[in-house]
C-alpha cells in the first residue's frame, strides 16, 4: 500500500505542497485503524526511548543508583538543553559516579533557542549534556556501572545492555530480534527498524502493560507516571510533546522521534478501557509542519482533544517574514472507527 495525503499547505487559497505519511492504531494488539500502509518499516528513532529506558528499570540500576521521577523522565526525554535538562542530566551522571566525558551522544546546540544564543553570547561551546539525548545516554551508563559491564563502548550494539535494549524492543512490539534492522541513531545509539504498526503496538502495551513480568509493568508504570508528570522535561519550552502531554492533563504519553515519527499512548479511560498505542510517520522527514498539525488532529478525533485544544497548532498559519498569516497548513486524516 502506498502512503496518503494526510496534510496539506496553503497559501492564499492554492495548495502549495503536500505531506504523505503512514498512521496506524491499535487497541489491545490489535489494529484499529490505519492510513497509508500500516506495515510500511521505518526506523523508531527517539520515540524507543522508554524501551531503551525499561530495561535500565528492571535491572535495578535506577533504584540502586537513587534516580528520581525527574531523572526518569530525562531518560526517556528528547530535551531541549534547557539549563534545567542539562543540570539533571550531569547529576544523573554523578550519581552513577560517571561525568560528561563519559557521555558518547556528541555534541549539538541546545534545540531551545534562548538556551542557544545564550551559549553563543557568552562565548562557550555546547557540552555533550546539551545534547537532547543526554538523559537517555546517562541512563545507558548507568545502566552498564550496575550490572559491571564495560562503560566505555555502551553504545555498541555488542554490548550487553544494547542487546537486553533490543529484546525489550522485541518484547514490546511483537516483532522477533532477528528480524529488527538496526542503524545508528543521531546519538550514535543503536536503533530500531520496525513495521509503523509494530512501534503503535508497542505503546498500547507501555500504557497498558497486560501479560507482562511484574517487574516490567512496574517500569512502564514508573515511566508514564514520570513523563505525565514532567512533560517539560521530555521535551521542553514550546516543543510538541510538552504542549500534548500538558494540554491531554494525564490522559496521554507522546514522544517524537526524528524525521516525522511520532508516537503516543492513550491511557485506558472510559473510551477506550485498553487504552492505545498510535504511530505516525510523516512520510518526507517533516517534524515541524505535518507531524504537529496531525498528530494533535488524530487526538481530537479519537474523542482526547477538542477543537480548541492546541488550536495554535492545527490548523497551523503559515506566516509571512513580517509575521502576517498568508496561508494555513491543515490535516487531511479521517480517522474511521
Amino acid at each position: 500500500m502506498a502512503s496518503e495525503i494526510i496534510a496539506k499547505v496553503f497559501r492564499g487559497e492554492t495548495v502549495e505542497s503536500l505531506h504523505h505519511g503512514h498512521l496506524a492504531v491499535v487497541e489491545n494488539g490489535s489494529l484499529v485503524t490505519s492510513i497509508g500502509d500500516p506495515n510500511m518499516v521505518t526506523y523508531f528513532r527517539s520515540a524507543a526511548k522508554a524501551f531503551q529506558a525499561i530495561p535500565f528499570v528492571t535491572s535495578g540500576a535506577a533504584d540502586a543508583f537513587g534516580f528520581s521521577e525527574r531523572e526518569f523522565a530525562l531518560a526517556v526525554a528528547s530535551h531541549s538543553g534547557e539549563p534545567e535538562h542539562v543540570a539533571l542530566a550531569a547529576a544523573m551522571l554523578e550519581k552513577a559516579g560517571l561525568g560528561e566525558a563519559d557521555l558518547r551522544c556528541g555534541t549539538h546546540l541546545p534545540f531551545d533557542q534562548n538556551s542557544a544564543h545564550a551559549l553563543i553570547a557568552n562565548g562557550r561551546e555546547p557540552s555533550q549534556l546539551h545534547n537532547n539525548c543526554s538523559g537517555k545516554h546517562a541512563a545507558m551508563l548507568a545502566f552498564a556501572k550496575h550490572i559491571g559491564a564495560t562503560t566505555a563502548d555502551y553504545d555498541s550494539t555488542e554490548h550487553r545492555i544494547q542487546k537486553r535494549i533490543l529484546r525489550c524492543v522485541s518484547e514490546f512490539s511483537g516483532v522477533p530480534e532477528n528480524q529488527i534492522a538496526i542503524g545508528i541513531d543521531g546519538c550514535s545509539a543503536p536503533n530500531f527498524a520496525l513495521p509503523v504498526v509494530a512501534m503503535a503496538r508497542s505503546f498500547g502495551k507501555l500504557v497498558s502493560p497486560t501479560g507482562l513480568h511484574e517487574l516490567t509493568r512496574l517500569a512502564c508504570d514508573r515511566i508514564v507516571k514520570a513523563m505525565i508528570a514532567h512533560p517539560d522535561l521530555v521535551g521542553g519550552r514550546d516543543r510538541l510533546d510538552t504542549r500534548i502531554m500538558m494540554a491531554a492533563n494525564g490522559k496521554v504519553i507522546s514522544k517524537v522521534g526524528a524525521d516525522g515519527v511520532w508516537l503516543c499512548g492513550v491511557l485506558p479511560c472510559e473510551r477506550w478501557p485498553n487504552g492505545l498505542g498510535i504511530a505516525l510517520k510523516v512520510e518526507d522527514g517533516d517534524d515541524f509542519k505535518a507531524r504537529p498539525v496531525v498528530s494533535i488532529d488524530i487526538l481530537r478525533q479519537l474523542g482526547i482533544f477538542s477543537s480548541e485544544d492546541l488550536s495554535d497548532l492545527s490548523p497551523m498559519p503559515v506566516k509571512s517574514r513580517r509575521g502576517a498569516v498568508v496561508g494555513m497548513i491543515r490535516s487531511t486524516v479521517n480517522i474511521n472507527l
